[in-house]
């Protein structure tokens, strides 16, 4: 027999089944190549002299790997450590707007506090896309465990990675580890013009790309958060005239 909506209502918060199938999710192509990734920052790390311990605990904490480059490199290079602070807080910033987007989708039938702040941690590039594309099938009792199952899958998985790429870097000739860095972007975008539906989907993508240029170099690493933020808001604003006009 089903359980009913009142016995979802009733139940636990958390729920390890849909937590384990969030960790199964992860191991998906974009998780693969964002393991790529963070290979690629494993040998940064090696590179530059930093210490494995703290390079997993910034793939653990910080989970974002523009902020942990401009870490990385920033300390290496002996840049004052306020500044850096400054600098990857801003970075950080541009995740802002997924993390919006996306909590409703992570939210059970009841709120729950402390779920929800784990899961809005585990919110990054890679997460969102997987995000939209995996909670909608999944019941609503059990998307906030799902939600930090994907996360905690997608988390582990970097950290594996960044270990490997730190003591395989030896193997991995300098150009192949850098260009593995990009893999994450690259398969971002392809994934965005893959999700992309309605016609505001296909119009925030060509606004934002042509904002691209025009806020690069942009002043604390923002340019892809105002290209982002700006051709998005441009499309909404965009999509409510063509509707107004229409009725």
């Amino acid at each position: 027999m089903q359980p009913s909506e009142t016995d979802a209502d009733t139940g636990p918060a958390f729920r390890t089944g849909y937590f384990l199938r969030g960790v199964a999710g992860a191991f998906s192509v974009p998780g693969c190549v964002l393991m790529a990734t963070f290979l690629g920052f494993g040998g940064l790390l090696h590179d530059v002299g930093f210490p494995i311990g703290a390079g997993l605990v910034s793939t653990l904490l910080v989970w974002a790997l523009p902020a942990q480059v401009i870490m990385v490199g920033g300390i290496a290079s002996g840049a004052a450590l306020p500044a850096l602070a400054v600098a990857v807080c801003l970075s950080g910033v541009r995740l802002m707007p997924m993390v919006v987007a996306l909590m409703p989708l992570m939210r059970g039938r009841r709120p729950h506090m402390w779920l929800e702040l784990i899961a809005a941690h585990f919110v990054a590039v890679t997460m969102w896309v997987e995000g939209f594309r995996l909670l909608p099938k999944v019941p609503v009792e059990g998307r906030p465990s799902y939600a930090i199952g994907l996360g905690a899958g997608l988390t582990a998985a970097s950290m594996v990675a960044t270990a490997a790429g730190f003591y395989l870097t030896g193997s991995l000739p300098g150009p192949l580890a850098v260009a593995l860095l990009l893999l994450t972007p690259i398969s971002f975008t392809i994934l965005l013009v893959r999700n992309a539906r309605e016609r505001v989907d296909w119009l925030a993508i060509g606004l934002g790309s042509a904002l691209a240029p025009l806020v690069a170099n942009t002043p604390g690493g923002l340019d892809l958060f105002w290209s982002g933020v700006g051709g998005g808001t441009l499309a909404f604003f965009i999509a409510r005239l063509w509707k107004a006009e229409r009725t």
